[in-house]
């Protein structure tokens, strides 16, 4: 007999939002909202869409929404928010933070210089798309609806750029598209779906190269740092859970999750951009452009999902010598 998705509803994320007011008046109140005038029901309407997205598929519950809270860059989303909602101190301030930051980080991903033609193409045109300047339109056309606040809008900005870099050396090369949603914040730089057809010859290196990366900076990573990740990722604990485990606050351990994360992608994109060794895992090698680094994450989703219990396999508990000690 079929199941009827009605008769066991999923929780809506934006309901369960609506039961920590609390929460959100402290959030709303701590960020730049005001400053940006930004309403307090148009506060909540950006954490409605961020949560929601966030929580799209998959089980939800009160806890898991207060962790994705604590790890929210509030900030920066009240900041794309107040942009979308056509705050002009906002665009100000966004113009004067994140145009120079564009126009390097162009520059880094070209390898032409932040004055470079092409860098300065690249950015600008980005800035059209966050503007919304797009086909005469503006607001709902802006690229930043795509923005949920899940990473730092740095980040995600960076994201952008490699991903519009890399879409214009397929369109020279006149490779097909991946089906990629622009601007999507889920996955910044992953495809889904590449068709077989147009397979990058390189595809299988980019792997290789993502993959020794990454295992080379777990292994170097602090253990308490390693540890974390672990209990999180591989044993499937709460954050409570951990925090009772390590010895720390459910917030500070939300925390330091949220920046070993950080901080590992950091290091294993710098270590495919400098190609230096790492230990004795990784030898020299060539080190990739900006452009190559978002391949090498793209393709590391579609073909090879991380497991992290292979990563961190589970240690016997050694029960079993210690009942025969006893026994003794």
């Amino acid at each position: 007999m079929p199941h009827d998705p009605a008769a066991n509803p999923r929780p809506d994320p934006a309901i369960l939002l609506r039961k920590l007011e609390v929460r959100v008046n402290s959030l709303y109140a701590a960020s730049r909202a005001l400053e940006w005038r930004l309403t307090r029901v148009q506060f909540t309407t950006a954490l409605e869409r961020s949560v929601c997205k966030r929580f799209s598929e998959g089980p939800v519950s009160q806890e898991g929404l207060e962790e994705y809270l604590e790890t929210l860059h509030v900030d920066d989303l009240v900041l794309a928010s107040a942009c979308m909602e056509g705050s002009e101190a906002a665009w100000e301030f966004f113009v004067r933070t994140f145009r120079g930051y564009l126009r390097g980080a162009a520059g880094s991903i070209t390898k032409g210089g932040r004055g470079g033609a092409d860098a300065q193409d690249l950015a600008d045109s980005l800035f059209a798309e966050l503007f919304g300047l797009v086909d005469g339109k503006q607001g709902e056309a802006s690229l930043l609806r795509y923005f949920h606040g899940r990473s730092s809008l740095k980040t995600w900005l960076r994201t952008i750029l490699a991903q519009r870099h890399v879409d214009r050396l397929r369109q020279s090369r006149r490779w097909e598209s991946l089906g990629r949603k622009d601007g999507e914040e889920e996955k910044p730089i992953f495809a889904q779906n590449a068709p077989t057809n147009s397979r990058d010859p390189h595809r299988s290196r980019y792997l290789r190269r993502f993959l020794q990366a990454l295992t080379g900076c777990l292994e170097a990573l602090d253990p308490a740092d390693r540890k974390r990740l672990e209990l999180y990722y591989a044993r499937e604990k709460t954050l409570a859970e951990i925090g009772r485990l390590v010895g720390e606050h459910e917030s500070t351990a939300s925390r330091n999750l949220e920046r070993t994360r950080r901080e590992l992608r950091a290091k294993v994109e710098e270590l495919l951009r400098t190609g230096r060794s790492l230990g004795d895992r990784l030898r020299s090698l060539p080190p990739m452009s900006d452009a190559e680094i978002a391949l090498c994450f793209q393709y590391a989703a579609e073909d090879a999902p991380i497991d992290f219990r292979q990563i961190f396999p589970e240690k016997p508990s050694g029960r079993g010598e210690a009942g025969r000690k006893e026994s003794s």
